[in-house]
């Protein structure tokens, strides 16, 4: 059903990386992980809903950036923190 959060890595020059994905956040997280990607230099490219009626409601966060592996790792994973996500 396509409920899932996707992390992407793709290596681009001069050690960087690409990074591509979805966040799938209920309401109350939506704001927080959008600022906290922000904040981090990672662009979010589109905010969206698959169904009319689901419960919980849930929303599609698409981001991208090209930085340091590093520093977009740290980033990620300062927005997961505002999420119910588990390991």
């Amino acid at each position: 059903m396509g409920v899932v959060t996707v992390i992407n890595f793709q290596p681009t020059s001069d050690g960087k990386a690409a990074i591509t994905g979805d966040f799938v956040l209920i309401d109350k997280e939506v704001n927080a992980v959008a600022k906290t990607l922000r904040q981090h230099g990672i662009d979010v490219t589109a905010i969206h809903n698959h169904a009319l009626m689901d419960m919980p409601r849930l929303f599609y966060m698409h981001f991208w950036a090209n930085d340091d592996p590093a520093k977009l790792a740290q980033a990620l994973k300062a927005a997961l923190d505002h999420t119910n996500s588990r390991r």
